[in-house]
């Protein structure tokens, strides 16, 4: 069988590999837990919210969309969860120092924090301004940093576990994904770096690496316009709901996991990024973004 058969084989059943823990009963293992989640007006964050919430927790949602969260919050509150937004804005350091302090202020501490606010910018290497990197890497890496440094003196003080989430796209070469692929193994490293420098305390650290997953992210431009006629050129046949991965990841943070990468296809196409980048390079296509 050549690569290219072996490869389509392996992504075509990949949603059934590793799934069996989204079987599991339900269980209320975040009772009394205060969880804070960033970027939780759409997409993961939103699915999470929910997630955590059913699974016993107080959800403390953040982004910039206070519209949107408020919307969520009614939601939650609705089935009879407890739940409340604030605004924070993970480009500036002051919006997140505020947002944490305001947090323990309303619930007296925080057991969770999941730093998921992000975004795409797309293009290609040679067609990247200054401005569309430094946006790329203040959201997905400066902003995914300061959301760690002021909610861990909180997450010491309960032993508390911490969730940053990354990509697959981490591994893999992505042609017009140069600056999001970059910024995402930004996170890989901040989240290995953490391990260290959070040895003894408690507090456990768990890097998401999600594959593809519906989102809106390739319909966001990049200075950060909503294009809903825009298509998705990932493959749909791929594709997981939020809510199955919302699942698979709170899972992987009540477990303390180290490192979590998820869907199927999004395991194999890893292990070949890693350890078969020849191949890699070679099954990747150029891509439709290389002219964004």
């Amino acid at each position: 069988m050549g690569y290219r058969k072996w490869l389509e084989e392996l992504l075509n059943h990949g949603p059934e590999i590793g799934s069996r823990a989204l079987h599991s009963k339900t269980i209320m293992d975040f009772m009394d837990h205060i969880v804070w989640i960033t970027g939780a007006s759409s997409g993961l964050g939103r699915a999470m919210a929910l997630e955590f919430a059913r699974r016993g927790a107080t959800v403390v949602v953040t982004a910039r969309r206070m519209d949107l969260l408020q919307a969520l919050v009614a939601e939650l509150e609705t089935a009879g969860y407890k739940a409340k937004a604030f605004h924070c804005d993970v480009l500036d350091e002051a919006s997140i120092a505020g947002c944490a302090k305001a947090i323990v202020e309303a619930f007296g501490k925080i057991d969770v924090v999941v730093a998921n606010a992000g975004f795409g910018v797309m293009g290609g290497i040679e067609k990247l301004n200054a401005e569309e990197w430094s946006r790329q890497l203040a959201g997905n890496v400066t902003g995914l940093a300061l959301t760690c440094k002021h909610a861990l003196p909180h997450l010491r003080n309960t032993r508390g576990r911490l969730a940053l989430v990354g990509s697959v796209g981490a591994f893999l070469p992505g042609p017009g994904f140069g600056a999001y692929s970059a910024s995402k193994a930004a996170v890989h490293s901040i989240g290995e770096t953490l391990q260290v420098e959070l040895r003894g305390s408690g507090v456990s650290c768990t890097t998401l690496h999600p594959g593809f997953v519906e989102s809106n992210i390739s319909r966001v431009d990049n200075t950060g316009h909503f294009h809903p006629e825009r298509k998705d050129p990932r493959p749909a046949k791929l594709m997981w709901p939020t809510d199955r991965a919302a699942r698979c990841m709170v899972n992987a943070i009540a477990k303390r996991k180290k490192v979590y990468v998820f869907t199927g296809h999004g395991k194999v196409l890893v292990f070949i990024g890693r350890y078969l980048p020849g191949l890699a390079r070679k099954l990747v296509p150029k891509g439709p973004a290389t002219e964004a």
